[in-house]
């Protein structure tokens, strides 16, 4: 079973504006030794000095008067169902398994969809590289030095129980989730000093000085909870009970690891405003999990779920070819995919002191034979990953520029000759092998790093000068890449490494990586076209000993620091674009992982049920399951 992408794995590279929990970009940058700047008006503000959105340099497509999204059909019919296998995760959820309807903790596995049932202050345009529009916000005011933001709410705004939604509740969600919250929340409101309330419609949210640019989209993008119902109720409990929400769904049937539905409320507050306009057009959103892959996509050819995103190669290859297809019954595309793909691979535990020596981890590279892999187990359907903001832009190629020169320059004698050396070079690249599996030349130039790296082989095994083995546990929770680290295994072994492939629960896999008990994962981070504040958990020093942070592999280089600095201070988007490219070369030069594949393509298959949006799809987002129309095709 050949697999793409490790669905466990999308995580996003930036904060800010998102779909729910997981679709979330960064936004706006202040030039270093300068206040932070607001964003800038739209074409058409709202009089008195307020804004109908924001971006991260304040440029805006639509506006004020908007009507609806351009990638939406705002008379797409309603009802009917819309069942799928998660593709996308965030903060606790787990493909595998769910055990709680907190999604927004460090405890229990969270179920997929849940932040439907919830509103924010602003959601995502994906047309848009990082613009976010007013929902129970209907405008923004900024002071003028970039730190206080007040939302002037929208006074019809209701929870599902009628209840007002009002500026307490905002600033209780807000200062609840730097406070109680998952790491990575916690980590992303780090700059963010608190909410408090004005009245019952204005909510005033105070940053630091100099805060990164995406931080106040990044807070208005997140879910407001009812201050009334956890007056009663532990904010940090895992629970199976359904939470008071505000948005257009709420909790349907569910049974913990098998499904999970949400129903459209009837009587949703914001159905008519113009963010919400051709969307939510289901009755019945329906998540469905299964442990094991091909039972999924067998319960897939059998009509028990609509939508399936394919990740694995072989079957897509294969596998789709049974009646209901051949028939017409169900349909396949493949759609462009121009979001930065980002990261997959194996990280690396660098708190194992295995790993401590960048020799070591780059001669595991070496053995991996993607070449391969990807024809004999993926049908040569991918692309070898070889940067952190992969199929994009922000990707560092050849030499660097006279830009990226210019920015190294600038940091003057906070960088030593070899590190200039290394940010103005070629970046590391992941070889390229002759496709035999078991290229010699390579394992040679790994042998040749191991022995310079101080390990020599002692009785068959590959041992440093203590005595003590070099062995790799490769954790999963699903078996889908155990044909690929196979292969892998088997060539470390043939360096004198002890490897294994060690498959774990759900629950244990994410407290095992919650509490950085692993040597080697997979992980897919799938970054923003506006990387900022969280880049600092995926790869800053101090996330590096958080548990339950993005930074896996225990990233601790001053440089590092240093150049997410930089791309969090950009104030232009060209500076930001040079700014990425100097951090990932810097990335790239650690070796912290053996690099996997991508593909700049989503696989789609679906029962042809439905109304395909007749709009251009957003540039930003696959987002067919929002805006398809519930009508059915033998409606006419």
């Amino acid at each position: 079973m050949s697999v793409p992408f490790s669905r466990r794995a999308i995580l996003t590279l930036a904060t800010g504006a998102g779909a729910g929990a997981l679709l979330v970009r960064p936004r706006g940058a202040f030039a270093q030794g300068s206040p932070p700047a607001p964003a800038a008006a739209p074409a058409s503000p709202i009089p008195g000095g307020e804004v109908h959105g924001l971006s991260a340099f304040g440029d805006l497509k639509y506006p004020a008067d908007f009507a609806h999204f351009d990638y939406v059909d705002p008379g797409a019919a309603k009802g009917g169902s819309f069942s799928q296998v998660g593709s996308t995760a965030a903060f606790n959820q787990s493909f595998q398994t769910f055990n709680s309807l907190n999604g927004y903790i460090l405890k229990g596995d969270g179920a997929q969809g849940i932040d439907l049932i919830f509103d924010s202050l602003m959601v995502r345009a994906f047309d848009e590289p990082d613009a976010v529009y007013g929902l129970v916000a209907r405008s923004v005011s900024i002071s003028p030095d970039g730190t206080v933001y007040r939302f002037r709410l929208r006074p019809e705004a209701r929870f599902h129980d009628g209840t007002k939604l009002t500026a307490e509740d905002v600033a209780f969600s807000l200062n609840v989730l730097k406070e109680k919250g998952h790491p990575v929340i916690g980590q992303n409101l780090r700059q963010m000093e608190g909410a408090e309330a004005e009245g019952e419609e204005v909510a005033v949210v105070t940053f630091s000085p100099g805060r990164a640019r995406d931080v106040p989209l990044f807070a208005a993008s997140l879910p407001i909870f009812s201050r009334a119902y956890y007056s009663v109720k532990s904010f940090e409990d895992s629970s199976l009970d359904p939470p008071l929400g505000s948005g257009p769904y709420k909790v349907g049937r569910f049974e913990p690891g098998r499904y999970i539905a949400y129903e459209r409320v009837a009587d949703y507050w914001g159905a008519g405003l113009p963010v919400n306009a051709g969307v939510n057009n289901f009755d019945t959103l329906r998540y469905e999990y299964f442990r094991d892959r091909e039972v999924g996509f067998e319960a897939f050819k059998a009509r028990a779920y609509l939508f399936r995103q394919e990740f694995t190669a072989r079957t897509w290859a294969t596998g789709y070819d049974f009646p209901a297809l051949r028939e017409g019954k169900v349909k396949q595309a493949v759609l462009p995919d121009r979001t930065p793909s980002g990261a997959q691979g194996w990280f690396l535990n660098l708190r194992r002191p295995q790993f401590a020596d960048p020799r070591v981890r780059e001669a595991l590279s070496y053995a991996f034979d993607f070449e391969w892999t990807n024809k004999n187990l993926m049908f040569d359907l991918y692309r070898r990953t070889t940067s952190f903001f992969e199929n994009s832009d922000l990707k560092a190629e050849g030499p660097a520029g006279p830009q990226e020169i210019a920015l190294i320059e600038r940091l003057g004698d906070k960088l030593t000759a070899a590190d200039v050396a290394v940010l103005t070079g070629e970046p590391w690249t992941p070889p390229v092998s002759d496709g035999s599996g078991q290229d010699r030349t390579l394992l040679r130039k790994a042998t040749q790093l191991l022995r310079e790296a101080g390990w020599v082989i002692k009785d068959g095994r590959l041992v440093d000068p203590q005595g003590q083995a070099l062995t790799i546990e490769f954790l999963d929770d699903e078996n889908g890449l155990e044909r690929h680290t196979s292969p892998f295994i088997k060539n470390l072994k043939l360096l004198g490494i002890e490897a294994h492939f060690r498959l774990v629960d759900s629950p244990q896999y994410q407290r095992r990586l919650n509490d950085f008990d692993f040597d080697a994962t997979v992980r897919r981070f799938s970054v923003s076209t506006v990387p900022g504040e969280s880049l600092r958990n995926y790869f800053g020093s101090r996330a590096a000993a958080t548990p339950g942070s993005n930074n896996l592999s225990g990233i601790q280089d001053p440089v590092v620091d240093l150049l997410i600095e930089q791309v969090i201070l950009a104030d232009t988007r060209d500076k930001l674009r040079t700014a990425c490219h100097v951090l990932d070369r810097r990335l790239r030069a650690g070796r912290y992982w053996v690099p996997h594949w991508y593909s700049a393509e989503f696989r789609i298959a679906f029962w042809d049920e439905f109304g395909w949006p007749s709009v251009p799809r957003p540039t930003y987002d696959r987002a067919i399951p929002g805006i398809w129309s519930a009508r059915q095709k033998s409606a006419g």
